[in-house]
C-alpha cells in the first residue's frame, strides 16, 4: 500500500500528463506539494513514494525537497506562516512584522505555538518587494502591506 492516497496519486497522474512521456519527473515539484497537501509535512516515506510514481531516484526527489523553503521535512502547526526578512522587505518592515508576530505567538523563527496551530518561518524574497513587509500563509496564500493590525487579524483567523 502506497502512502499517497488514491486521490493523491491521481492528482500526480494529471500533472505528469502535462509533460511528455519520457519527462514525467518534471511534475517532481507539483508531486511534492500534492503530498505535503495530504500529510501536513514530507516524511521519507512519501518523498520514496514521489519518486517511485515519478521513476525517479529518491536522493534526486529529496534533492528538491531540501533545496525548496516550501517543502516541510518535519511536522508543522496547522498553519505555517513565513515572513519575507530579505533587505527590501527588511527595509520596508519585514522585521517588524517578523518581531510582531513573535510576540504576538509566542515562537521564534522555526517554532510552532504550543496549541499546534502556527508554525512561523523566516522566507526568502517572495517577488513582491513593493508590497513589504510580505508574507505567505501555508505555501499558498500571500499577504501584503501586513500592518500590525493586519497581522493580528489573521492570527486571529488562523486560531478559529
Amino acid at each position: 500500500m502506497s502512502v499517497l492516497s488514491a486521490e493523491s496519486l491521481a492528482r500526480i497522474g494529471r500533472e505528469v500528463a502535462k509533460y511528455p512521456a519520457d519527462q514525467k519527473q518534471s511534475a517532481v515539484m507539483s508531486a511534492l506539494a500534492i503530498a505535503q497537501d495530504q500529510h501536513g509535512w514530507l516524511p521519507d516515506e512519501a518523498i520514496e513514494a514521489v519518486a517511485q510514481a515519478l521513476g525517479m531516484p529518491p536522493v534526486a526527489v529529496y534533492e528538491v525537497a531540501t533545496f525548496y523553503n516550501m517543502y516541510n521535512l518535519k511536522p508543522v502547526g496547522r498553519h505555517k506562516v513565513t515572513v519575507c526578512t530579505n533587505l527590501p522587505c527588511a527595509l520596508s518592515g519585514g522585521v517588524d512584522a517578523a518581531e510582531h508576530l513573535k510576540r504576538r505567538l509566542g515562537v521564534g523563527f522555526n517554532e510552532t505555538t504550543a496549541d499546534g496551530c502556527v508554525t512561523l518561518k523566516e522566507g526568502e524574497c517572495m517577488g513582491a518587494c513593493g508590497d513589504a513587509p510580505v508574507l505567505l500563509v501555508d505555501n499558498k496564500r500571500m499577504c501584503s502591506h501586513m500592518s500590525g493590525e493586519k497581522l493580528d487579524a489573521l492570527v486571529e483567523e488562523l486560531k478559529k
